[in-house]
């Protein structure tokens, strides 16, 4: 029993390790939009494309990586993907076109991305904890994303002003490295199939005849609209408005700051109250959070304020998602489809982030997105108030498929 408790504990420690890094240097990408667009001559459509197919491409895997998890375990997973994300940001550094741009930045650091964070990570640790306390474990490395995210974008805002944008990258690339040995480490075994067990199909089935399944999915492409729209264009929305490019990467680090905080209260009370319900009011709050910002006057501090504010609602979405999941459907088959909900997050991510690029080279502001933004909210609370976290009713156990 201390042996199993040694094992789950340094299984999170590692999974919390490596979703840092990743979330971390992914965190940073939205201070690289105005040097690299200046230098290039870009409008800020080019770059805000290639950091949306790189989102589309990390949903549009993020299933395929899952299954695979869920079959072999996460540490080979992980340990791909790592070398995946170095190889993206070191050609990154190297690109000189939007071709170039997209296919380092967008395919494979989406590619690297898939295998080293949400899904494969909380499916592993879904596995390894007790189900009475897999929501706050879920919550504690989702927190861990958060801290990467405040560590390291002072570094990485440093890193720019010392070295210039590609030399940043390339030292990006080599703390990415860091996540090939960490991901070798994690030793996450997925239990062998058993008489009963849900095989690969029959769980899809299962999942795409639940109306609470699409309305998660629905949900959570709210999310992706949301989080990677503001990481993405706020440090250039602020500068807009006449304040310093650092006030920027200081909001950013702040919702990475209070992210801890929000994410790990929202696996807690996760585990206490109801998982949907949570996530209706965490939406509607956002909304309220948005709205006064763009609605009161701009200063550095509600800047900071809404940094505050949106850190406690931002990945806090993570764990109360990927916990209903589990409750519903079990843990067999929970990278998979965690990973199917996940695309969804990530095809409103790919909204997001372009459509930010794309209605500011056309209008000059990002009024109309932040509007879309508030809409969403008040939708995504009404779909969640209707899903059910109660684990089906089987009552056929079909046997897996060999």
């Amino acid at each position: 029993m201390a042996l199993q408790r040694h094992n789950t504990l340094l299984l999170i420690v590692l999974a919390s390790l490596v979703i840092s890094t990743a979330m971390g240097l992914r965190h940073g990408f939205g201070l690289f939009l105005e040097p690299i667009s200046s230098d290039f001559g870009w409008g800020r459509g080019v770059f805000a494309f290639a950091l949306a197919v790189q989102n589309l491409i990390w949903g549009l895997s993020q299933p395929f990586t899952g299954a695979l998890a869920d079959r072999f375990g996460a540490a080979k997973i992980i340990v791909v993907g790592g070398a995946l994300y170095v190889l993206g940001l070191c050609l990154m550094s190297l690109s000189t076109s939007s071709l170039g741009m997209t296919l380092s930045a967008g395919l494979l650091i989406g590619f690297g991305l898939s295998g080293t964070t949400f899904s494969v990570i909380l499916g592993a640790v879904g596995r390894a904890v007790a189900p009475e306390k897999r929501s706050m474990a879920m919550g504690i490395v989702s927190a861990a994303g958060s801290f990467g995210q405040f560590a390291m974008l002072p570094g990485t805002l440093g890193l720019i002003e010392w070295l210039g944008w590609s030399s940043a990258l390339l030292a990006m690339g080599m703390i990415a490295a860091l996540m090939i040995p960490l991901g070798a480490m994690v030793k996450d075994r997925p239990r062998p199939n058993a008489l009963g067990d849900l095989s690969l199909r029959d769980a899809l089935n299962e999942a795409a005849g639940q109306k609470g399944f699409w309305l998660l999915c629905l949900g959570f492409f709210v999310c992706g609209f949301q989080v990677v729209f503001i990481a993405v264009h706020l440090p250039g929305y602020l500068f807009d408005n006449g304040l310093a490019v650092q006030v920027g990467t200081t909001v950013l680090a702040l919702v990475g700051l209070f992210n801890i905080v929000g994410t790990y209260t929202a696996g807690w009370m996760g585990g206490i109250w109801s998982k949907p319900r949570l996530l209706s009011w965490l939406y509607l709050i956002r909304g309220v959070v948005i709205t006064a910002f763009i609605v009161l006057p701009l200063t550095t501090t509600s800047a900071y304020l809404f940094g505050i504010a949106m850190g406690l609602l931002w990945l806090s979405t993570v764990p109360l998602t990927n916990g209903i999941v589990a409750s519903v459907f079990g843990v067999r088959h929970l990278s998979m489809l965690g990973g199917i909900v996940f695309l969804f997050h990530q095809l409103g991510s790919f909204m997001g982030v372009w459509l930010g690029g794309y209605l500011y080279d056309l209008t000059g502001h990002y009024n109309t997105v932040w509007q879309i933004a508030i809409i969403l909210s008040v939708i995504a609370a009404a779909l969640h108030w209707f899903i059910s976290e109660k684990p089906l009713a089987r009552p056929h156990t079909p046997q897996v498929a060999s």
